[in-house]
């Protein structure tokens, strides 16, 4: 039985097997750290691929086919030079993580991953 692209991602994000992908914001952004993504998932032998691809852009493309919808983390930034600058770290290593939403994609309504539909 093979599962469609939402159910591979509600079946990883349930998983403990994955750190690269996890359910953020109670449950109703999908977040993903990109480069440990890459290597964890998308390296993997052709064996044990989850998906189809070795490319994270081909994994956003199927992401945005399915109705998710990249949303933006917005940061407050201090105004001291010292907290800036830590701020501006923190805020680089958290770019690599995206975050993507889909209104029917929600931890808390595992019912809704029916009608979570291809465009």
């Amino acid at each position: 039985l093979t599962l469609c692209f939402p159910e591979k991602l509600w079946k990883m994000l349930e998983s403990d097997q994955f750190q690269s992908i996890w359910w953020s914001e109670g449950g109703k952004c999908v977040a993903i750290n990109k480069d440990l993504f890459q290597v964890e998932v998308l390296g993997r032998g052709v064996c044990q691929r989850v998906f189809n691809t070795r490319h994270i852009r081909s994994v956003i493309r199927q992401l945005n086919l399915y109705g998710f919808t990249k949303v933006q983390r917005d940061f407050q930034r201090s105004a001291s030079l010292p907290e800036f600058l830590s701020e501006e770290a923190a805020a680089s290593a958290h770019s690599q993580i995206l975050y993507y939403y889909n209104p029917s994609f929600n931890r808390a309504h595992p019912w809704l991953l029916g009608t979570c539909k291809r465009r």
